[in-house]
């Protein structure tokens, strides 16, 4: 493991069986999660992103042991100093990872129990672990929720009496009631209105600073990511293509996966039109906006590929206007090619992809 990292995931898979027929036999699989690496420092953030169904999510819930991964190693530095293997830990010693590892969830209201006040929601975990006696953690409960900007008189209240935003305070709240270290925020804002999300991405921001929290940050929407994450890890059919600090990525992507990311980011200026083709999938094939200059589009090409069935070679070359020969017959390597910097990609070091301007926080 990394010195001084707090987390980190090494070549994890996550392969769901395909079943057919009266006996359902196993025919195939769904390559979810295909050799995924990455590390995270304490009080960083790292942001996932990809497109519906790219496996992003469920690598988070491997990382949480939510679900069983197939292969790899997820490692986690416990408060105790001990490194931990969450991936091969009998799920009988869970209980006490659980305490330092925590989810907030993407829907902020399937996510809270109806049938429970703001006190039962947010004290569940403290009940469950056998932390403090009632008196204690009704103080606690008040607690959190003066942390994450709501009203301890709440408490009483049933979730049915708060709006989205307020929902999703609860969900942070509740994730934050035994002190983690680890928290993973899956599409945390995604479910929210424009306003709304940036009230929470800046409480997250805050809260962070506060209690030394890291984050996994798991998105879809680029122009969110740029204002929270110190890293991003861009994904596409299970596996990661890109990962980099968070600056250069956007300004010098260098694979064309992330560079059609960052042309779909809408521009903030009513007269920008793109001029690609109407309709079609954007890639950026020109500078950014700059004295009026918009982005140029053109159109990416052909449909995701299927994770139960990958092409040969690199996954992305059907859809890649860049791909040779040996992107469609040999798979490209993971690799390091600046420090700190890794990209899945043959053609890497001699692509000049355009990216955008990264602007200031979401304030």
């Amino acid at each position: 493991m990394r010195v001084g990292a707090l987390l980190e995931v090494r070549h994890l898979q996550k392969f769901f069986p395909i079943r057919t027929g009266f006996f359902r036999r196993e025919v195939g699989q769904v390559r979810a999660v295909d050799d995924v690496s990455f590390h995270l420092e304490p009080g960083e953030t790292l942001a996932l992103v990809g497109e519906s169904g790219c496996g992003k999510t469920t690598t988070a819930r491997c990382v949480l042991r939510a679900v069983d991964p197939t292969a790899g190693q997820v490692l986690f530095r416990a408060g105790s100093g001990n490194i931990v293997d969450v991936a091969a830990v009998p799920r009988s010693s869970l209980r006490p990872l659980r305490r330092e590892m925590q989810m907030i969830f993407q829907d902020p209201f399937s996510s809270l129990n109806p049938r429970m006040t703001l006190l039962d929601i947010v004290g569940e975990p403290l009940l469950v672990h056998g932390i403090g006696n009632r008196h204690e953690r009704i103080d606690r409960v008040a607690e959190l929720l003066r942390l994450v900007g709501l009203r301890p008189e709440f408490m009483r209240r049933f979730p049915h009496a708060f709006s989205g935003g307020q929902r999703q305070r609860i969900g942070i709240a509740r994730a934050l009631a035994l002190n983690p270290r680890l928290v993973v925020a899956d599409e945390a804002v995604s479910a929210l209105d424009v306003s709304v999300q940036a009230q929470i991405l800046n409480l997250l921001l805050e809260l962070q600073e506060r209690l030394g929290l890291t984050y996994l940050f798991v998105a879809h929407d680029l122009s969110v990511v740029k204002h929270i994450s110190d890293r991003v890890a861009v994904m596409y059919v299970g596996q990661i293509v890109e990962l980099a600090e968070s600056q250069p990525l956007f300004s010098v992507p260098k694979h064309p996966y992330t560079a059609a990311l960052l042309s779909s980011i809408p521009e903030p200026d009513p007269r920008a039109r793109p001029r690609g083709r109407r309709g079609a999938s954007p890639v950026t094939s020109g500078s950014n906006d700059v004295n009026g200059a918009h982005r140029q589009r053109v159109p990416l090409q052909g449909e995701v590929a299927n994770p139960a069935a990958p092409p040969s070679g690199c996954y992305f070359h059907p859809r890649c206007q860049y791909a040779v020969e040996t992107c469609r017959t040999v798979a490209p390597v993971w690799e390091e090619i600046e420090p700190g910097r890794f990209v899945r990609c043959h053609r890497a070091h001699e692509l000049n992809l355009p990216g955008v301007e990264v602007q200031g926080n979401c304030d």
